[in-house]
């Protein structure tokens, strides 16, 4: 991020929720250059609070009051299930700012009708954002214009990369790829782990060679003009050792198993909407 894209000490926010996406916006913010006395946060458990003020310098209290209506922007970081009642609670202590959602799930619409302003923007991130690596997927209602769109990006550039949805229901998509994704590389990086202790490696031996080569992998799928398809085809010779490997997988379909984990996932993130986001 640039100095002239630095977020304006004039403008402070607010966080509803004090976990770890919060921890991975806020604490890029601060290396941007923005101060802790112009982020508000209101978390609910002592232990959280006290993390925030030792990380990163910030205040945070335990419910909202008088403080949250100099905000101009209002992160809500929040569990679904939560945010119907954090909404209601925070409401009147505001006027009239740009709001923010990481939360899976809900829809603009129910934020919107909570809060009472069309000033929405709705995104879906992922924990590689606390180590600057994130990619997050934004979705803008109509009232939120050209300058709130750039703001977001502001914030959201200090995680990592972002991409805009023109459709909000895009967005369970992308909670299903890369939202839950990351649990996804955790799961074979497990099973990697456990196969190389079962050939006599070490498990720390394991962990770095499936670790550098998920990193390296993605950066070759990253910088190069080809298919992963066309790179998969490169690396298995017919008859070899990768060959064997994928010629199991197949047999066990684990390719359209996780297809069809994936679509559970997405699923799942409407039924979260339908769930937590009545009026």
């Amino acid at each position: 991020m640039t100095d002239s894209a630095r977020l304006s000490p004039q403008e402070p926010l607010a966080f509803i929720g004090g976990g770890n996406m919060a921890s991975a916006i806020i604490g890029g913010l601060i290396q941007q250059g923005l101060p802790a006395s112009c982020i508000e946060v209101v978390e609910p458990f002592e232990e959280a609070r006290a993390r925030l003020q030792q990380s990163f310098g910030v205040q945070a209290m335990a419910t909202p009051g008088s403080q949250l209506q100099r905000a101009s922007l209002v992160v809500w970081a929040v569990k679904p299930q939560m945010f119907k009642e954090a909404a209601l609670q925070v409401r009147p202590h505001l006027t009239q700012p740009l709001h923010l959602s990481v939360a899976a799930g809900i829809r603009s619409d129910s934020i919107a009708g909570w809060m009472q302003s069309e000033r929405v923007v709705r995104s879906m991130p992922n924990t590689p954002a606390l180590v600057g690596l994130g990619m997050t997927a934004l979705y803008a209602r109509a009232g939120a214009g050209d300058a709130d769109r750039a703001r977001i990006e502001q914030v959201i550039a200090t995680t990592g990369q972002f991409l805009w949805v023109d459709e909000e229901p895009h967005l369970d998509a992308v909670t299903a790829l890369s939202g839950s994704g990351p649990a996804y590389v955790f799961l074979f990086l497990e099973a990697m782990i456990e196969a190389g202790a079962q050939m006599g490696l070490t498990r720390e031996q394991a962990k770095r060679l499936g670790i550098a080569t998920f990193a390296g992998a993605s950066e070759l799928a990253r910088r190069s003009d080809e298919s992963p398809a066309v790179l998969r085809e490169r690396v298995t010779s017919k008859g070899g050792t990768t060959f064997a490997a994928l010629s199991a997988m197949q047999h066990d379909q684990v390719p359209q198993a996780f297809t069809r984990a994936m679509q559970a996932a997405y699923r799942r993130a409407g039924e979260l909407g339908d769930e937590f986001g009545k009026a």
